[in-house]
């Protein structure tokens, strides 16, 4: 089955989120390159990408036809969608064991949700 994983974190949270230029972050990056060694090598990872901050994020809706669009994410909250793993795993709890070894797990969060099947 295929589950979600989005990594949620507060953006301006240098504890998690560190400057690009720091030593800090290439030991995030490099958190990242070992999950991603690890259940890419297991055949577990389908797809995966990172996200550009908030600010650049354009939400869009339609109202009576008429296209709406906003700057910014939907939800002002602490914590934003910052990527996401889509991973093939047998059942719920091996999805879960494997979103606790994304690094954002500490100190952020890993919504963990099963993707729907319409086949």
């Amino acid at each position: 089955m295929k589950y979600a994983c989005l990594i949620y974190s507060e953006e301006g949270n240098p504890d998690v989120n560190p400057d690009p230029s720091s030593d800090a972050w290439g030991a995030v990056i490099a958190g990242y390159m070992a999950f991603g060694e690890e259940a890419g090598g297991a055949g577990k990872i389908l797809a995966g990408e990172a996200l550009q901050d908030t600010e650049t994020a354009t939400t869009v809706q339609v109202v009576d036809g008429d296209i709406i669009t906003t700057d910014g994410p939907f939800a002002e909250t602490k914590e934003q969608l910052g990527g996401f793993y889509i991973l093939e795993c047998a059942d719920l709890d091996e999805a879960i064991s494997w979103a606790a070894k994304i690094p954002h797990a500490v100190g952020g969060r890993i919504e963990v949700r099963p993707v729907e099947d319409y086949g």
